[in-house]
């Protein structure tokens, strides 16, 4: 059954809260200025370039050069970060940042969090990655950069609105991708194929319009994709078998709008649609294939003034409504699900002197959910924040802060104290000590009305403490280093398990995460570019009886996950080949059973053939690696992608 792992879950929640306060934030430096909140690019939320925190970008630039089918392989592509895939495009796919999954990491749009109430997830396919212009990616509990609730493993903040330049802009593209034909066995054990309509597997079209004009911006685009999902793979036996009952149509658009106003003020409103149509096939094995059918819509109004009252005092606030109609039908159930969630963000900076910057601020959502498995269920959450931001030397900042969170029954304060050394000119060190806290989301508490999976009233929030060491050099003309050593431990840990055949999420009890993170990337040269990455996380199940000497890992949490590239560029285009491993992972608690490692090895060709028309190639896992990333769920071997971009 696929619906217990399609929703895992977060907070139920009743609360007020959307307080009007003062922020911080912090200079090193003499000659420090008040909040810059918009660049002359992305629009970014009121906020501190400088920050505590591990941060990694992926420029517009970078995402236009991968050519990578949805956010989850993006990620995987350029920070090799570890993905949980259900199946190729279309799929239910998870990212694991510092050991905790999807539904412990906070996704936001344009700094709006846009995590499922129910699942805590966040459907990956449903935005399309041409539209985005930027990606942040904060590693780490307790947020103080876009100060949101349950972020324990870490924070990404996807940007797709940007000031346009003046005049208008066309263009679009389209490509193919072909999965590699192959001789199978069917279901009834004859051999069968090669299929040649592997050949044009999937399909993707996608075209954008921009305008940039005297106090005012637009943009606009719009996708479609076609997607067989057809594949030869070898089965936990060795035989190989063909991918069916997989497809997937969908089709969105996002636009958005800024004004200009007196005294810096920008108005921003955008949103977006989504529709996807997809079968569902199982686990390999299984003959009992599912029917989904998604539609959403996201609508956004941003308010911007980056100066009030005074100079040095800057303020941001949004209001959001996101509506999800999720159907799901199988031989043995039928679920619907339809969400509307309202949410208000308000932030405020205030340089309270050269060397003191505050900022605080609140959010507030509420979510109602009609659900045939857990019925009408609403909720309220939210929080509010402040956080002092002081140079108490100019190569030396503290960073205390604090957030209220509360469901509406209780009010939980979340602290976090944070330093940064500028200790050399090219060495920074920082430092985070923080508490985690996560309620459980609607699914976790009441999914029922399904004979293989029910939720459960009496779970515990998740509760813990962590702390991290983070070291950026850099040695200009020769590379950027940056590594980081972290460490959580987490109380009440929630996780759904078979119990008697019946999937359940339980806390589990105690776990502890130990990790190190290092990405070094060259810069002796625009031409050449060779980074590698290496991430390390041990994990321990602290349930019970157990202890660090019994050696029991969390599940789905590889211990080592390592990439390597080399990029080439020139003056029309590039070639980038880059490698990627993901270890050993248990998929339960017991550490029965296990997934086995795996490498990827991936080559992406770009070459532009005139100011207006580029062209493409992609080859993924070049090497025909057969592996899954979440047990009975196998993932395509090498496929071929080939298209073409045009901007006028």
């Amino acid at each position: 059954m696929i619906l217990p792992f399609i929703f895992r879950q977060r907070r139920k929640f009743l609360f007020l809260c959307l307080p009007l306060m003062i922020s911080i934030r912090l200079y090193a430096g003499e000659n420090a200025q008040p909040a810059d909140v918009f660049s002359d690019e992305e629009i970014t939320v009121v906020g501190t370039p400088e920050t505590t925190q591990q941060i990694r970008t992926i420029s517009k630039e970078d995402i236009e050069r991968s050519h990578a089918p949805d956010l989850a392989a993006l990620l995987e592509d350029i920070l090799d970060l570890p993905v949980t895939r259900y199946g190729p495009y279309g799929n239910v796919a998870g990212i694991n940042m510092r050991g905790f999954g999807s539904g412990r990491v906070a996704i936001l749009i344009d700094g709006v969090p846009a995590n499922s109430p129910q699942s805590g997830d966040f459907e990956i396919s449903m935005i399309d990655v041409n539209s985005i212009e930027k990606i942040e990616v904060i590693y780490g509990g307790s947020d103080t950069t876009h100060n949101v609730s349950g972020a324990i493993g870490g924070v990404i903040n996807i940007i797709t609105v940007k000031k346009q330049k003046p005049g208008w802009r066309f263009g679009g593209g389209v490509s193919n991708t072909s999965a590699m034909p192959g001789k199978y066995y069917t279901r009834q054990g004859k051999k069968d194929g090669p299929e040649t309509r592997e050949l044009f597997d999937t399909q993707h079209a996608g075209v954008f319009t921009r305008f940039g004009g005297n106090g005012f911006s637009w943009s606009a685009d719009a996708f479609a994709n076609r997607a067989q999902n057809h594949f030869t793979f070898e089965d936990t036996y060795g035989t190989t078998r063909r991918r069916e009952n997989n497809e997937v149509w969908d089709t969105g658009t996002s636009t958005s709008f800024i004004w200009d106003m007196p005294k810096d003020i920008r108005l921003i409103a955008g949103g977006d649609i989504y529709y996807g149509d997809k079968n569902i096939p199982g686990p390999m094995f299984s003959v009992n294939t599912g029917k989904q059918k998604d539609f959403s819509s996201r609508q956004n109004l941003l308010l911007n003034m980056p100066r009030i009252f005074a100079n040095s005092m800057s303020t941001e606030f949004s209001l959001n409504h996101t509506w999800q109609n999720l159907d799901f039908q199988d031989s043995t159930s039928d679920s619907l699900h339809k969400t509307h969630v309202i949410q208000a963000v308000n932030r405020w900076t205030y340089r309270l002197l050269p060397e003191v910057t505050m900022k605080a601020g609140g959010d507030y959502r509420y979510s109602y959910l009609n659900s045939t498995n857990l019925g009408i269920k609403d909720g309220h959450d939210g929080g509010a924040y402040i956080t002092a931001e002081v140079a108490i030397h100019r190569n030396f900042l503290v960073v205390p802060h604090v957030k209220v969170i509360s469901n509406g029954t209780v009010l939980v304060p979340v602290p976090k104290f944070g330093l940064v050394w500028y200790a050399a000119d090219r060495l920074t060190l920082k430092n985070n000590y923080f508490r985690n806290f996560k309620f459980p989301d609607f699914n976790d508490l009441y999914w029922t009305g399904d004979a293989t999976a029910k939720g459960n009233p009496d779970l515990k929030p998740e509760d813990g403490i962590g702390a991290d060491f983070i070291a950026e050099y850099t040695w200009k003309g020769i590379f950027n280093l940056e590594t980081s050593l972290s460490a959580q431990r987490i109380k009440d840990s929630i996780h759904w398990r078979s119990i008697g055949g019946v999937w359940e999420p339980v806390n589990i009890g105690e776990a502890a995460l130990f990790g190190w993170d290092s990405r070094i990337v060259s810069n002796f040269s625009d031409w050449i570019i060779v980074s590698f990455s290496y991430q390390y996380v041990r994990s321990y199940i602290l349930t019970d009886d157990l202890t660090y000497a019994s050696n029991i890992r969390m599940p789905y949490i590889p211990m080592h996950t390592a990439g390597a590239s080399v990029e080439f560029r020139w003056n029309s285009g590039s070639l980038h080949i880059a490698g990627h491993y993901e270890g050993l992972r248990y998929t339960e608690t017991l550490n029965i059973s296990t997934l086995d490692p795996h490498f990827l090895l991936n080559i992406i060709f770009n070459q532009k053939i005139n100011k207006n028309l580029t062209a493409f190639a992609a080859l993924r896992n070049i090497l025909n690696t057969s592996y899954v990333s979440m047990l009975d769920y196998p993932m395509p071997g090498i496929t071929f992608t080939m298209g073409i971009k045009t901007a006028y």
